[in-house]
């Protein structure tokens, strides 16, 4: 099994990096031999699409015929999902959404004709699902009778990661971080990890 662990939160002890750790801790439970495959957006942010890229990708004619690595991004990008049997994300929401650098990754893995058909009824993902599991750390409140803030985070990648074809996605999250001292910190992140779907990680073992 390979593990695809992704960071976003620049912090190196976030509450997202540690709920993202502490998903994968728990993967490792029911599978030990996996492999862990690394991306840190913080320590190696991707570069926002090129000109290159962008121009390939402006009509059906220039993806058909791309200029000169415009594709080696993406394409490097795209096979380490396709490597993956779960992908695991630690992100914070940042303004109410996802953060750049966790975007900049999104627009290089939805890619017309490679991880999507165009349909009359939109976008249909070509790539296998597989479990997506999601930690997010918010200094606010965004869900249950608390929020004081909206959520165009998980409604936005639920979107566009079922374009592509990943569907089996779980958002676990630590709230109002910003008012956690270690202790509550700690308890917010068990409490979360606990609400791991079983059923999701049946299909690990």
């Amino acid at each position: 099994m390979n593990i695809l662990h992704i960071d976003c939160s620049p912090r190196p002890a976030s509450h997202s990096r540690q709920l993202s750790a502490g998903i994968v801790e728990k993967i490792l439970e029911i599978a030990p031999e996996a492999s862990i495959s690394r991306r840190d957006f913080a320590v190696a942010p991707l570069p926002h699409a090129s000109p290159e890229y962008a121009m390939t990708l402006s009509s059906p004619a220039t993806l058909a015929a791309p200029l000169k690595g415009a594709l080696e991004l993406s394409e490097a990008l795209i096979q380490e999902v396709e490597a993956a049997d779960v992908i695991v994300i630690g992100t914070p929401m940042n303004n109410l959404t996802v953060p750049s650098v966790l975007k900049a990754w999104i627009d290089q893995l939805l890619r017309a004709g490679r991880t999507f058909k165009s349909t009359p009824a939109g976008k249909m993902g070509m790539l296998r699902d597989r479990p997506v599991f999601i930690g997010i750390a918010s200094g606010g409140v965004f869900t249950g009778e608390r929020a004081n803030q909206p959520d165009f985070l998980t409604t936005y990648l639920s979107v566009v990661l079922a374009s592509i074809g990943l569907k089996t996605v779980q958002f676990l999250s630590v709230q109002a971080t910003a008012f956690l001292d270690k202790d509550k910190a700690v308890l917010a992140r068990n409490e979360a990890l606990a609400l791991i779907d079983p059923a999701i990680m049946a299909r690990l073992s």
